[in-house]
Parts: C-alpha cells; sequence; structure tokens
C-alpha cells in the first residue's frame, strides 16, 4: 500500500487506526517489559496496565489534554508504587504528550510539556532516592524529544495548510484575473468594430433617405441607390455574423476616434520593432489583396502582440513573420527561438488568449507552442471570403 493510500484510509478511518495502534503499542510494550527483559510472565497488574493504556491512546485523539493527565498519573503511581508497568505507562505519557504538542493550542502544550517533565523527574527522582541521576535525566530527554516533534510536526502541518490556502487563493486570483482580462479583450474588439458598424448602418440610412427621394423624383434611378443599400447591408451582416458573441458592454461610453489599423501599416509596426532591436524576416506567399475589415483588424492586432511576445521571451533578437494567401484564408506564422532555461515564467497566457479570440471572431482558429527543436511557434489562420 503506498503513503497516499495508506493516509487516505486513516483519514476516513480515524477511530479504527486509533485502535489498532493502541492495541499495537499497549502489547508490544508489555511484552517487551515482560518476557523480553526479566523473562517473566505477565502479571495481572501489567494487563491492567495494558488495558489502561489502550484505552487512554484510544481517546487520545479526541481529548488530548485529558489523556495527558490520567496517564502522567498513572504514570507517576506506577514509577512509585508498581515500577514493572512504569516503562509502559511513561511511554503512554510521552505519546499522550505528543498528542498535545499537535494539536493543543501552543501555550498549553508548553505548560504540558514543563509540567509532564516535572512530574516524571520528580517520580524518578523519589524512586531512586536521588535527584542526580542518568536514567532520571534520560526520561526527561525523551519527553523533551516527544514535546520537540510534536512542535516540529505542528509547524509543518500549519506551513502546509498556510500554503495550500495561499494557493487556493492565488488560483481564484488567477481565474478571476484571466476573466477580467478577456472580458477587456472583448470589449476592445467591439470597441474596434463599432466604427466599422457604424459606418455600414449610417450608409444604409443615407442611401434609404436618396432611394426614397428617388422614388418620388427619378424613378428609374432607385436601382442604384438600392444596391448600394445592399452592398452595405450584406457587409454589416458579414461582420456581425462573425461577431456576434462579441458583446459591448451597456455602461460604457468612450468611443473610438482613430482609423482601426490594418495589415496597410504592417511596414510600420515592423519597423517600430526593428527599431527597438527585433530583427524579422519578412516573408509573403500568394497574392495580397483586400481584406474584410474585422480580418484586416485581427491580423495586424495577432502579428503585433506575437512578435512582442516573441521580442520578449526570445533567446536571440529576431523573429520569422510569414504571411501566406489561400484563397479562403490568410496563414500567419511568427516563428522565434525559445530561451534554453529561462529563469522566470515567460508569461501569463492573457496575451494568446486574447490572440485566439481574435481569431475565433473571424471563424479562424489560432496554435501556439514550443517545437521539438526549439522554437516557439505561432499559427493563425483566418478565414476570407472566396475572391
Amino acid at each position: 500500500m503506498s503513503t497516499a493510500s495508506l493516509r487516505r484510509v486513516i483519514q476516513s478511518r480515524p477511530g479504527l487506526f486509533d485502535a489498532v495502534l493502541a492495541a499495537a503499542i499497549a502489547g508490544v510494550a508489555t511484552v517487551l517489559d515482560t518476557l523480553g527483559e526479566s523473562g517473566r510472565s505477565p502479571s495481572a497488574l501489567d494487563v491492567l496496565a495494558a488495558g489502561l493504556t489502550f484505552v487512554l491512546l484510544f481517546a487520545c485523539r479526541r481529548a488530548p489534554l485529558t489523556v495527558l493527565v490520567f496517564t502522567l498519573l498513572g504514570a507517576v503511581v506506577s514509577i512509585v508504587a508498581a515500577p514493572t508497568t512504569a516503562h509502559l505507562l511513561e511511554t503512554t505519557a510521552m505519546i499522550a504528550l505528543y498528542t498535545v504538542t499537535v494539536r493543543a493550542p501552543r501555550w498549553p502544550a508548553i505548560i504540558a510539556t514543563v509540567t509532564t517533565a516535572a512530574a516524571l523527574y520528580a517520580a524518578n527522582a523519589y524512586d531512586a532516592g536521588s535527584v542526580i541521576n542518568g536514567e532520571i535525566f534520560g526520561v526527561v530527554a525523551f519527553v523533551g524529544m516527544a514535546a520537540a516533534i510534536g512542535f516540529s510536526v505542528r509547524t509543518w502541518r500549519n506551513y502546509v495548510a498556510a500554503a495550500e490556502e495561499r494557493a487556493e487563493r492565488a488560483e481564484a486570483t488567477l481565474e478571476e484575473e484571466a476573466r477580467r482580462r478577456v472580458a477587456e479583450e472583448r470589449l476592445r474588439i467591439a470597441r474596434e468594430l463599432h466604427d466599422v458598424i457604424a459606418h455600414h448602418i449610417a450608409l444604409i440610412n443615407v442611401q434609404a433617405g436618396v432611394a426614397s427621394h428617388l422614388a418620388r423624383t427619378q424613378p428609374d434611378k432607385i436601382e442604384i441607390a438600392l444596391g448600394h443599400i445592399h452592398e452595405a447591408g450584406s457587409a454589416v451582416l458579414d461582420e456581425l455574423g462573425q461577431l456576434l458573441y462579441v458583446l459591448r458592454q451597456a455602461d460604457d461610453e468612450t468611443m473610438p476616434t482613430e482609423p482601426l489599423p490594418g495589415l496597410s501599416r504592417l511596414g510600420q509596426l515592423l519597423e517600430s520593432f526593428t527599431a527597438a532591436g527585433l530583427g524579422i524576416r519578412h516573408q509573403v506567399v500568394g497574392e495580397p489583396r483586400p481584406l474584410p475589415t474585422a480580418t484586416d483588424l485581427a491580423a495586424y492586432r495577432i502579428i503585433q502582440e506575437g512578435l512582442t511576445n516573441a521580442h520578449k521571451h526570445g533567446r536571440e533578437p529576431g523573429a520569422l513573420l510569414l504571411l501566406d494567401y489561400w484563397p479562403d484564408a490568410l496563414d500567419i506564422t511568427i516563428c522565434n527561438p525559445l530561451r534554453v532555461a529561462p529563469a522566470v515564467a515567460v508569461g501569463t497566457g492573457h496575451g494568446l488568449t486574447g490572440m485566439r479570440e481574435r481569431a475565433q471572431a473571424t471563424g479562424g482558429t489560432l496554435s501556439a507552442g514550443p517545437d521539438p527543436d526549439g522554437t516557439f511557434r505561432l499559427h493563425a489562420r483566418l478565414l476570407l471570403p472566396d475572391h
């Protein structure tokens, strides 16, 4: 049986464990105290002491201080009146003292330790007729050792409990922080897309007014205005279909005023990283073409975050950026060599969460992780309409 399995059994059936332990200690101590040392057979007094030991040890977990008082009294009486059972009851008293130092409050445990040492010292000194005796000091030393082990176990359990509590709090905090970061990222996406959707809605509104006017004045030209309305409606429906799950908070009143970035500004972005010391090998496969606004924005932001991570966590100040234009998708690949043995954690993963949100918002996917050759590879596929 493994240590973990034994621990689970003890925790699930503490009463059975106490009974087995008490019986084992009482039986082994009695045999050693009689047959092992003097070769005599156990007497009725030995059997009585063994029974008392069993009862006290069985109840030790439930009332350690009370058990210590009774075992200490029994040990003192046995030392003075029945020396043959003294070792058994002294051992029981030390086990009870260990339990007290583990479970009782600190100061009562310290007082119990001092009281136990003083009582056993006095009883043994009275029995030996001398206050200075090696055997007497040995008993006191055993008392101190039992108390020291108990205090050590107590300190270790407190440390483990505190560490587990801190770990649970940290885990809860990280989960809450991750949820907050994801919510903020979704809100940023909603803000950036606001101008795009608002533009299409405004265009539909204007063209509807034009169509209404043409219906009264130039009916033959109304088809042109209706065509513009159809194009704008199709565009905004595509945007809403791709990003329907990205919900904007009702209490946010700030709107962006700057144009949304896209791959048309990729050159400026790469120049900023080059100026910061990151060498970038930029490759393009396929025929570049205009992208839907949401996809263009997502591609720009994914490249921006991916190169930022490469600059922060790469082993060398260099990265590869590959843009691969397919008929129905744009593949973005960013590769950089990883550090061999980073001294600290390389990040919290919130940036990857945000990039994955952006890719999924356009109907695409994103994967990231180390390759066997020590290269960190980020790959995003953003779906495109057929052209």
